[in-house]
């Protein structure tokens, strides 16, 4: 469990940026409002996975 979680916090963050950046792309490209929502929906999800993998690691390290 210790090795696999630091492996997956950068994972997590690289994608919690991906979604980021569509949503943007989207957005500045007049894209459909629902498909930016979607995004922005998905991208609070990465983040909230992301802050829990981060604070799992932190705790398996001590």
């Amino acid at each position: 469990m210790e090795a696999i979680l630091p492996n997956l916090v950068p994972i997590a963050m690289v994608a919690v940026a991906i979604v980021l950046v569509l949503g943007l792309i989207n957005m500045m490209r007049g894209g459909t409002p629902s498909k930016s929502q979607k995004l922005m929906r998905l991208r609070v999800l990465l983040q909230f996975v992301a802050i829990i993998l981060i604070m799992a690691a932190l705790y398996f390290s001590t």
